[in-house]
């Protein structure tokens, strides 16, 4: 399989299906995982329908829309009729979505703003087994490498994850900026390959916009990965498990 042909294929996928239920997307995500370009044209594109999820959810069906298309689908009278209201109802959630995208982009919601910046983030974690840039499991020594590549280094790690089992780190790029990825195990059993299941991801602040303020956590459920998202000092973090907000918590 080619570069662009894996491109076609995964132009079908989202995070968090299941990759074994499509042989061709499993084969692309795989040459993702092994070619630099193409895994950062896959996280460009999953942060895009990340972003499209979010404005969609934003939009509001016109008043009565549900109710009209169940009685005239019970009724089948006037066929024409029907198919002519439901085209204006569609004519009418398509303006609302031209008029929601562009104010949800104005507000904030664009390539440099923190929820879509975190649900990037979630993709990372998610796409699968990844090449760390460095393996260890030994803190000081992660410190060290991030420094050692100008990437953040003097993070503040909550108590109980300081006394969690790390595994390694990898930096990423977020419009140019790098952002420190810490890989963690928790002690439970991982499938073949996998040698993560809690990630880190640290970035200075003022990358993006709108990250809660000092003090306050948002926790967010993004697929099957539970994230929970914070500021201190001059760094944004975003702590991801696989899982809900109180298999999060233990670790903050």
């Amino acid at each position: 399989m080619t570069r662009d042909e894996a491109k076609a294929v995964l132009l079908l996928y989202r995070p968090g299906r299941a990759e074994g239920d499509d042989p061709e997307i499993a084969a692309a995500l795989a040459l993702a995982r092994q070619d630099p370009e193409l895994a950062r044209w896959l996280d460009e594109h999953c942060a895009r329908q990340a972003a499209l999820r979010s404005a969609f959810r934003q939009i509001t069906a016109p008043a009565g829309l549900k109710e009209q298309i169940v009685s005239e689908q019970l009724a089948r009278a006037k066929p024409a009729v029907f198919r002519h209201r439901l085209m204006f109802a569609g004519a009418a959630l398509a303006v609302a979505l031209a008029i929601a995208i562009p104010l949800w982009l104005a507000r904030g919601g664009g390539a440099d703003d923190y929820s879509t910046w975190r649900n990037r983030m979630a993709s990372w974690a998610l796409r699968g087994p990844y090449r760390m840039d460095l393996e260890t499991n030994n803190q000081a020594a992660i410190r060290t490498f991030l420094a050692q590549k100008l990437a953040p280094a003097d993070y503040a790690l909550p108590a109980p994850l300081e006394q969690t089992a790390v595994t390694g780190c990898a930096i990423q790029d977020w419009h140019g900026v790098k952002v420190a990825m810490i890989c963690y195990r928790t002690g439970k059993p991982l499938p073949p390959g996998q040698q993560s299941d809690l990630w880190l991801f640290v970035m200075d602040r003022a990358a993006v916009k709108n990250a809660p303020v000092a003090g306050a956590r948002q926790f967010a459920q993004i697929s099957r990965l539970g994230t929970m998202t914070w500021t201190a000092g001059d760094k944004l973090y975003v702590l991801g498990i696989e899982g809900g907000e109180d298999a999060l918590r233990q670790y903050l």
